[in-house]
């Protein structure tokens, strides 16, 4: 996993919320939780199996303190995100690659109404711009933390998947003790533990602080992993002469998206936000979100994206309706919409193709520049998770 050890990528806008208001609600899951419901739980149920591993999933939900003391954690998963996605679309099981789904929760900030101050996010998801997105929207605030409750919530009201191939895991990141609350973590991470959900943990401290303060015993319990990490540490970031070329890709791959339904255009505006914002923070960040983008078994938008719905399914295009199509697709015959669909669907495999390669490349050259300068390998929220899910999928039949 050497050659993944320096992948680093943020992306993220707020926007949607501010045009959706009604999107958005609270309602009660049982007497002590309180979750806000998005928009992103809409999509979650509109992703579907990648073509390329039906069988099984690799679901991560991150549950992440929002206290006031959490800024630089949160930095670092606006950081680490595509970083975390790339990791785990190098994994295999039997051949085939996983469905990635992605899961986002808070917890710790008392601005939640949650008598916890827990509060998902997004739930598990294909969307991930929604994910970034959401992420990005995170802000901290005073508050108490209260892990087991999360930790009950996550794995009781996220959509799981039945199947024993599949790998679930929870990350649970923060700075004050773990046993906190009402809800006893033991039983939580033992709850978690019998759905086959394994509970990892990420103390922002000492570590030997982490393991007094009951961290370890979580991930123990949990048949996860414990790490401690300097959540205020910034990312590395290392451009390389493959960075030019791999953004000129992506501006290509995103001419590949035709938008169709209500809220399509919103989407594909979302899709283009993301991408400004991953420049803003450096072209390493634009850089290795196109290698994400690229990804067919993370990355999929069949909720907004015609080319992604086609080949999920190969009727659709014969029962859209036309106001449901860009302006320069109607008054088109379902004959023509499918040509144009069938050729973005071809250019935008050979754009990917292309990316992949330059991606090897690149990381081939950050390997090299890490080795010259010597720097030793830092701790940080991302490589906490990256060695974490490589440990955990050689355990569980994965290959990498």
């Amino acid at each position: 996993m050497s050659t993944l050890k320096f992948l680093t990528l943020a992306a993220g806008a707020v926007f949607l919320n501010a045009q959706n208001p009604s999107t958005v609600g609270c309602i009660k899951r049982n007497p002590n939780i309180q979750i806000e419901r998005t928009f992103a739980q809409n999509d979650a149920s509109s992703t579907s199996p990648s073509l390329t591993g039906k069988e099984n999933k690799i679901q991560v939900a991150l549950l992440l303190d929002t206290s006031n003391s959490m800024d630089g954690l949160i930095d670092q998963a606006k950081s680490r995100l595509w970083n975390i996605v790339n990791t785990l679309t190098t994994l295999k099981y039997n051949g085939q690659a996983p469905q990635i789904e992605i899961a986002l929760y808070e917890y710790g900030n008392d601005g939640i109404s949650d008598e916890n101050y827990i509060r998902q996010v997004t739930p598990l998801t294909q969307n991930l711009d929604v994910v970034s997105e959401k992420l990005f929207a995170l802000r901290t605030n005073g508050g108490s933390e209260f892990c087991g409750a999360v930790i009950r919530d996550a794995s009781m009201n996220l959509n799981w998947d039945s199947n024993d191939k599949s790998m679930k895991l929870i990350y649970i990141a923060g700075n004050e003790p773990f046993d906190q609350g009402r809800i006893n973590y033991k039983e939580s991470v033992s709850s978690a533990k019998a759905k086959r959900i394994y509970t990892n943990t990420i103390f922002c401290g000492d570590r030997n602080e982490g393991i007094r303060t009951s961290w370890q015993n979580g991930a123990v319990l949990g048949d996860g992993k414990y790490f401690n990490i300097d959540s205020n540490k910034k990312v590395i970031y290392i451009e390389t002469p493959y960075d030019i070329r791999i953004s000129e890709c992506n501006t290509k791959l995103n001419d590949t998206y035709i938008y169709y339904g209500d809220r399509g255009y919103e989407y594909k505006k979302m899709q283009l936000v993301q991408d400004k914002n991953a420049v803003m923070q450096s072209a390493s960040n634009a850089a290795e979100r196109t290698v994400a983008k690229a990804k067919k078994n993370a990355y999929k938008n069949d909720n907004w994206d015609l080319v992604d719905r086609a080949e999920k399914d190969v009727n659709f295009i014969s029962s859209v309706k036309e106001e449901e199509l860009p302006e320069e697709f109607k008054g088109k015959s379902k004959e023509e919409v499918k040509k144009a669909v069938a050729a973005k669907s071809a250019e935008r495999e050979k754009i990917q193709k292309e990316i992949e390669e330059l991606s090897k490349k690149r990381q081939a050259y950050i390997d090299a520049e890490m080795k010259k300068r010597g720097n030793a390998d830092t701790d940080d929220l991302g490589k906490a998770i990256e060695r974490s899910i490589v440990e955990l999928a050689r355990e569980n039949g994965y290959s990498l």
